[in-house]
């Protein structure tokens, strides 16, 4: 389905997810290979281009991770990166030492070519670097395109064979001029056209999915979150009435969730709908349930027991339709540990009885989370479901603390709403990665009107994150704080207290189970 392409072999970066985010940025699609891909393989799939990735090894170290020499005889260009660099001088009969002092952080670079790959740039720039070794003599044929007062080899290249290294790292925002230099890279040496977009993706996904399918029918479980809705877009878009989504209401979902999928997917763009309306046993389930991660067994059981129940009222289904993600599929394979090892599955529908038998179909297996937003986008669904934070998949179970019970539920969903409504109004909402409420499992004293109270305290939680790893907590204005509090303790009955979580992840998690 892929024409042009680039390859990024990944030695163990933390950035190397960062590298392939720049170069789709740049409309160029790239895959994330393993330090040991072979140059024969690679000839077959014939990419454009070859990216080699930082890592935290030294290459002077015997069990450092070395690539296929044959990789430099391919004919195409390779832009070495950090690690990547150094490697490759390595391997051409340059040499490679630590450094007289390690460089981590900001740098400024001196160039001494024009042109080339650093064309564009100033002749004194500011990079990120992060090494401790650095190419002491160049592989033969090889020219220094820049320097540091500390790194004599800040870039190089072999012009005639499109040979590039950075000792610095263009991906990172750090580096103010990195996505010039990584355009110079794709457009100028590897030729690339750049048509890697939404609607390219679309046309293609769309063909190849009518050709799997063909007159074969499929099921998804639409959850409303991000990732399901867009599968459940882009497969209605690909085979229409073929497709059959399953909603499962659990009754732990936000306030008015339910009905918006419903009215969403059923109505407006009418997929084949089948609602599950559960909450009850669910709950039923939870009573008396205070442990978090049975409340989770029990969620993920109860979830299972429904959805099988109605595939199978569904007669023949030959496929199930997942949302696994680009990311998912490299975490599913260490880069750096030998042969293909699992390290954990990505299986949006797990644990299915052994008599529904689907083969199974990923049609965003290729996308980042960034890539998906502006998919959906691209299929019509509306800003606040593409935008959509983040939310559990066992819902509102794990913000409540202590037991889940039908008024706690109702409680927590009317001071959520309070949450999202008031946070929604700033301007750099979408900057917030999750806010929520959290109810907790503590009763405060107040005074409400001349009465003395005894009610429930709510903690709002909001946190800024790249990819919810690791989490900061967000800075609310404190206007923002004071409408959250005011609009739960006067609107929602039963909270007369309201504490904002201002702690970090790690050691703290998002959720507060």
């Amino acid at each position: 389905m892929i024409g042009e392409w680039i390859g990024i072999i990944d030695y163990g970066s933390q950035y190397t997810q960062l590298i392939a985010r720049r170069v789709r940025e740049l409309n160029v699609y790239c895959e994330i290979l393993r330090f040991d891909t072979t140059a024969a393989s690679l000839a077959a799939r014939k990419p454009l281009g070859l990216i080699l990735s930082g890592g935290p090894a030294s290459v002077s170290v015997e069990n450092a991770p070395r690539c296929d020499p044959a990789l430099f005889d391919l004919g195409i260009p390779v832009l070495g990166i950090c690690y990547g660099m150094q490697l490759m001088a390595q391997t051409l009969g340059g040499t490679v030492r630590p450094g007289d002092r390690r460089e981590y952080g900001k740098a400024t670079i001196q160039r001494l070519e024009a042109g080339g790959l650093l064309d564009g740039l100033s002749e004194r720039a500011d990079v990120w670097m992060s090494h401790g070794d650095q190419v002491l003599t160049l592989p033969p044929d090889f020219i220094a395109l820049a320097h540091t007062p500390t790194c004599p080899v800040a870039a190089m290249a072999h012009l005639e064979k499109n040979l590039y290294g950075l000792q610095f790292h263009p991906e990172v925002v750090h580096t103010p001029q990195g996505k010039q230099i990584l355009r110079n890279f794709l457009f100028d040496a590897c030729a690339c056209r750049g048509d890697w977009t939404m609607s390219h993706f679309i046309s293609e996904s769309t063909a190849a999915i009518r050709e799997r399918v063909g007159s074969d029918h499929v099921l998804c479980g639409l959850s409303g979150g991000v990732d399901s809705s867009v599968v459940a877009a882009l497969l209605h878009r690909a085979i229409g009435e073929q497709l059959h989504c399953v909603f499962v209401d659990n009754g732990l979902l936000r306030h008015g969730e339910a009905e918006t999928v419903e009215t969403l997917f059923g109505e407006a763009f009418g997929i084949d709908l089948h609602v599950a309306r559960a909450g009850d046993l669910f709950l039923d389930r939870l009573r008396g349930v205070v442990d978090p991660e049975q409340k989770r067994k029990i969620i993920g059981a109860t979830f299972i027991d429904v959805f099988s129940e109605k595939a199978r009222n569904l007669g023949e289904v030959r496929y199930l339709a997942q949302g696994t993600l680009y990311p998912d599929v490299i975490e599913s394979v260490s880069p750096l540990g030998g042969p293909s090892v699992t390290i954990k599955s990505h299986h949006n529908v797990g644990g299915l009885p052994d008599d529904l038998h689907f083969e199974l179909i990923e049609p965003l297996r290729e996308l980042f989370k960034d890539e998906v937003r502006l998919l959906g986008r691209e299929l019509g669904l509306p800003s606040e479901l593409v935008d959509r934070q983040p939310f559990p998949g066992p819902g509102l179970a794990v913000r409540i603390v202590g037991e889940v019970t039908p008024e706690r539920v109702t409680l927590l969903q009317q001071a959520d709403l309070r949450v999202q409504e008031e946070i929604r109004k700033l301007p750099n909402h979408l900057d917030v990665w999750q806010s929520f409420a959290v109810l907790l499992p503590i009763q405060s004293v107040g005074v409400m009107g001349d009465g003395r109270t005894y009610e429930n305290v709510a903690a709002v939680r909001a946190v800024q994150s790249l990819d919810g790893m690791t989490a900061d907590w967000y800075r609310l204005p404190y206007e923002t704080l004071e409408s959250i509090s005011s609009r739960i303790i006067n609107e929602v009955q039963g909270i007369n207290r309201v504490v904002y979580d201002i702690s970090s992840k790690p050691p703290a998690t998002i959720e507060w189970e």
